[in-house]
């Protein structure tokens, strides 16, 4: 009985499957129709289901609150695997996730629908899993810029810099041997990787700034990532002229490698970019929340959502 709900009275999902009659997973449930014995197979079945799923059939997954016991799980499978079209589903109460095989023509709004019936809470537009995937993504993107920066850096702080600044080191002869090495056929593999390195930082890193630089440039508009995107790419070009042509000039790879760094580290963690944020999808929830007062009592483990 403490598993039905934590108010001691039928959830919206007891009675979804009661009304279907199916009866809960353990013989638990309330329902008692005729074919109680259908509801075992649906759940011994969980793996041939799988196997049987047809070629053609759509798979959609679905973050959703209330799942909050292991009873609750046999049962919404049990009542998604009933609706015409499902060929199979599976609920994973740990993550709040519902994955469903489905045919075609059952459309994701219709099986939204369904999981709404059994008083769950379902995230509008699988904006959970939008979310978090751009967050592992951003988070991808400032490794590739500390990582490659620091790559770029050592080179710079061993080699050129003493030969750029050579008051600031006292032994002239350890200045003499490295502008040797910047002198020789050596150098060439040497600005090869830096340049490889810095290019790839910028394109991955910066990845989405530069779609959004473009877009901008496409609309006729000026923005803060257009300066910013042109600049790097600029430096970018004049630093491998200066590296494999004749023009005379120093290289720059490592303000490319430091614009990138200081660049992404800002985006993820001192300004909110509204492209990753997921907190600028929250003026939408207004518009769930006649959905959501309806199935409130169900979602009794969703922090107070």
């Amino acid at each position: 009985m403490q598993e039905r709900d934590h108010r001691g009275g039928e959830t919206p999902l007891d009675a979804v499957a009661h009304e279907r009659g199916i009866d809960a997973p353990g013989g638990t449930g309330a329902a008692d129709s005729p074919g109680r014995g259908s509801p075992p197979s649906d759940a011994a079945g969980s793996g041939p289901r799988t196997a049987r799923v047809p070629a053609d059939h759509a798979h959609d997954t679905f973050s959703v609150e209330g799942i909050d016991t292991d009873r609750r799980e046999g049962v919404l499978e049990a009542v998604l695997r009933d609706v015409d079209g499902v060929s199979a589903a599976s609920a994973t109460r740990r993550n709040g996730t519902v994955g469903v095989h489905h045919d075609p023509s059952l459309t994701r709004g219709a099986i939204r629908e369904v999981l709404a019936e059994c008083g769950l809470v379902v995230a509008p537009g699988d904006e959970a899993f939008e979310a978090r995937r751009a967050s592992q993504f951003a988070s991808a993107r400032v490794a590739v810029a500390v990582l490659f920066g620091l790559m770029v850096a050592t080179p710079y702080i061993a080699v050129l810099y003493p030969t750029r600044v050579e008051w600031l080191f006292y032994d002239p002869v350890t200045v003499q041997y490295l502008q040797s090495i910047l002198d020789s056929q050596m150098t060439t593999h040497f600005f090869v990787n830096l340049g490889a390195l810095s290019g790839i930082a910028f394109l991955v890193a910066c990845g989405p700034a530069i779609r959004r630089a473009a877009a901008a440039v496409r609309d006729g508009e000026f923005t803060n990532e257009v300066a910013f995107v042109g600049g790097v790419a600029a430096l970018y070009g004049y630093s491998t002229l200066a590296a494999f042509t004749g023009l005379d000039g120093a290289v720059h790879y490592d303000l490319v490698a430091y614009a990138v760094v200081v660049a992404t580290l800002w985006t993820q963690f001192g300004v909110t970019d509204a492209a990753f944020d997921p907190a600028t999808d929250e003026a939408t929830d207004p518009e769930e929340a006649p959905g959501v007062d309806a199935d409130e009592p169900v979602a009794m483990t969703d922090g107070g959502r």
